[in-house]
Formats: structure tokens, C-alpha cells, sequence
């Protein structure tokens, strides 16, 4: 059953000078600040379109990691994921580096490779931002 997932964002003024708040509309948690200043230089208290990108990717590949290992029959204690998006103004989103850190009982470090490369290949959110070059680091803790 295909599920559909709503954020809406208000903005006002100009880019440079303007500000936006975020909406995450369907859970209902939250409002999130953000202005251009936040997008391209520090946060100070504001998200941008990139963090937002980076929650979801390192949501969605902690998921289907998590289910590609139960799947062959080794189904992880822990799955740690952290994503890091890197926007250049000018260009855009010029990478996303994946670091994944899990403990998986019965898991060699090779299959954990494997399977690693596996989630990141075919999560949603990877698909999605095929157009980025998405790196993997990924540790098999003991």
C-alpha cells in the first residue's frame, strides 16, 4: 500500500534576506526555522534542506539494512547511521557521505560489506538522490 508523506514550507522575502519555516505536516512534530544563512553557512539554531536530506537518507538506509540482514538470517542488534550532505552554493548538493556503524552477531566483516552496499544501492532515498554521489563507510562493530 503506497503511503504519501506531506511537509509544507512558508517563506518570506528574498532569498538572502528572507526567512521560511518548515512543516512536517504529517506526523505533526514539528516546525523548523531556516534562513539562507543556515543553508550556507552556520545553522545557529535553524535546519535546512540538506539536514532534512540527511535525516531522511540515514533513516531510510538504517531501515533497509536492517532488513536486508534480517532477511539472510542475521538480524542486527544495532544499526548506527549518520549522514552528511554537502551543499556548495552555486552548485548544489555535491555529495553524501553514509557512515554506518552496527553490531551484527554472526555477520563476518565481508558480509557486513556486502550487505552495506547492498542498502545503500537500493534504499528509497538513495534511488532518489541517485543524482548525488553517495559514498559508503561502513564499520561492523564487535
Amino acid at each position: 500500500m503506497a503511503t504519501t508523506r506531506t511537509a509544507t514550507t512558508n517563506w518570506e522575502g528574498s532569498l538572502m534576506e528572507g526567512a521560511g519555516k518548515v512543516n512536517l505536516d504529517s506526523s505533526g512534530l514539528g516546525t523548523f526555522e531556516l534562513t539562507w544563512p543556515s543553508r550556507a553557512e552556520a545553522p545557529e539554531g535553524r535546519t535546512s534542506p540538506e539536514e532534512l536530506i540527511a535525516a531522511a537518507h540515514s533513516a531510510c538506509f538504517s531501515m533497509a539494512l536492517s532488513h536486508g540482514l534480517a532477511g539472510a538470517g542475521t538480524p542486527p542488534e544495532s544499526v548506527h547511521t549518520e549522514a552528511d550532505v554537502t551543499f556548495q552554493p552555486g552548485q548544489g548538493i555535491t555529495g553524501i557521505v553514509l557512515k554506518v556503524k552496527a553490531r551484527v552477531p554472526g555477520l563476518t566483516a565481508e558480509g557486513f560489506q556486502e550487505a552495506a552496499a547492498g542498502a545503500k544501492e537500493n534504499c528509497p532515498v538513495s534511488k532518489a538522490l541517485a543524482g548525488a554521489p553517495i559514498t559508503l563507510e561502513a564499520e561492523l562493530l564487535s
